[in-house]
């Protein structure tokens, strides 16, 4: 079977925001997946297959939202993988359009729309996924009945790490900080206040050693990214300068060594360093180079990074992560000159935001704005490659080196020559606009398939019916 290179041609967005209530998934899906296809030069009658990730929500709820693009009939896939949803569906439509012989676009959309605190169950009479993993974190560690679950499994893989190799309450503080830091940048953060490691120590205690500014809010929001095989590109080289091969990618779940007793092999450590040897591999990627790139890595708290970072072989050694936060010579941040490597320059989950379905396909987008020189006011310059690690507890996985498509390195883009080949209009990198304009739907949406009942709001459907 013959397989072809996959490239992310077009990236959309929404302001990630607060959980109110505010903004419904069908608007939410549907502004980002028009500002993707808009952005990748294409519209939804250009489009082979649809994924539609998202965690909290019924069934067929991706043509709920798709149908609004147009009704072309083409298969439309459903797929929920806990936190590692959005890259779960970069990983499905890659794996279904490298292998076809017929489909060469696809679009993903992930969204969430979440109720406000920590994750709870959709199904509480349902036996949860994770509830072999709640036990054996019962069993080590105990369980603290007054504090989320999540930062739990989090908290006590911190813990560990503290206690085998010397990390500090300050290092953790540290990686906060950092993202805090680089939040001020990204228009779309949830959160963009800037803050010290004494004021991210001393906000409310979440579970030791984790604070309230080291742990991830929930979100509403949504992202989107339109696949492409070489095939279709080959047949629109004017696209071409615009697109962002996937150089490699591994999606993995968990080992044996998930009940190994150890709280870092509970959160996934094995399946997140499975996946990034292949994905290295795939893309001829060394993850030592000393060539400057951008992580966006899963910063659902600041412990996660730490423990990450050594799984993703970015570390001189296990049990060093802590350390490059230590020194002004190894910071990730992208305040040093001499970082090899920045994480999370979009400001990552803690500061972002983390609306599950979304949170994959934001990495994407960030990512390719990163490599494309578009994100000018906080650009990793000079990057050859850009690394993404996801993870979902339950648990998978998934891994992505992403390159230009012109194996270039990524320099910085005014604002003005971005207004004039972006299909927003604008420079979606440093300004969130929301909503969709007619125009924007004119340009994007199926010319003669579209349904405009798909559009109408709840209301207006009332009023019809009367």
């Amino acid at each position: 079977m013959s397989v072809q290179p996959v490239y992310v041609l077009g990236v959309g967005l929404t302001k990630f925001i607060k959980p109110r209530g505010q903004v419904d998934y069908p608007e939410m899906g549907y502004e980002a997946g028009v500002k993707a296809m808009l952005d990748a030069g294409i519209t939804y009658d250009d489009v082979d297959l649809g994924v539609a990730c998202y965690v909290y929500g019924d069934s067929t709820c991706g043509q709920r939202v798709f149908y609004q693009f147009g009704m072309t009939q083409i298969p439309i896939y459903n797929q929920n993988n806990n936190c590692a949803t959005g890259s779960t569906g970069l990983h499905l439509a890659r794996t279904l359009l490298s292998t076809s012989p017929t489909s060469n676009v696809a679009l993903i959309v992930g969204w969430e729309k979440m109720a406000p605190g920590s994750l709870k169950s959709a199904f509480p009479t349902h036996t949860s996924p994770l509830d072999k993993l709640a036990r054996m974190m019962f069993e080590t560690n105990g369980v603290d009945m007054k504090a989320p679950g999540a930062a739990q499994f989090f908290g006590n893989a911190a813990r560990e790490y503290i206690a085998l190799h010397g990390a500090t309450k300050d290092d953790f503080a540290e990686v906060a900080r950092v993202a805090h830091e680089h939040s001020q940048w990204n228009p779309y953060s949830q959160f963009r206040d800037v803050y010290t490691k004494e004021q991210i120590l001393a906000s409310p205690n979440v579970f030791d050693p984790l604070t309230k500014l080291q742990c991830c809010p929930t979100s509403d929001g949504a992202a989107a990214a339109v696949l492409v095989t070489k095939s279709f590109l080959d047949k629109h080289p004017e696209l071409r300068p615009r697109a962002v091969l996937i150089a490699g990618q591994a999606m993995t779940t968990d080992a044996v060594s998930a009940f190994s007793r150890s709280a870092v092999d509970l959160i996934g450590y094995d399946m997140t360093s499975r996946a990034a040897s292949s994905a290295y591999e795939q893309a001829s990627f060394d993850p030592k180079s000393t060539t400057p790139f951008p992580v966006e890595l899963h910063d659902c708290f600041s412990g996660n990074v730490i423990v990450t970072l050594d799984a993703l072989h970015l570390t001189p050694s296990r049990g060093t992560a802590h350390q490059l936060y230590r020194s002004p010579e190894t910071l990730p941040s992208l305040l040093n000159p001499k970082a090899k490597m920045v994480v999370n320059p979009s400001g990552g989950l803690i500061s972002k935001g983390h609306p599950l379905g979304a949170t994959g396909l934001a990495q994407c987008a960030e990512l390719v704005w990163q490599l494309r020189g578009w994100a000018n006011n906080r650009l990793v310059k000079g990057a050859e490659v850009g690394l993404q690690h996801n993870l979902g507890l339950g648990g998978a996985a998934v891994v992505t080196v992403y390159r230009r498509a012109d194996g270039g390195r990524a320099s910085s883009v005014g604002d003005e020559e971005v207004k004039r080949v972006s299909g927003v209009g604008y420079n979606p990198a440093v300004e969130a606009r929301s909503g969709v304009s007619e125009e924007m739907r004119r340009r994007a949406c199926s010319v003669d398939r579209e349904v405009g009942y798909m559009l109408q709001t709840k209301r207006e459907r009332e009023r019809a019916a009367l």
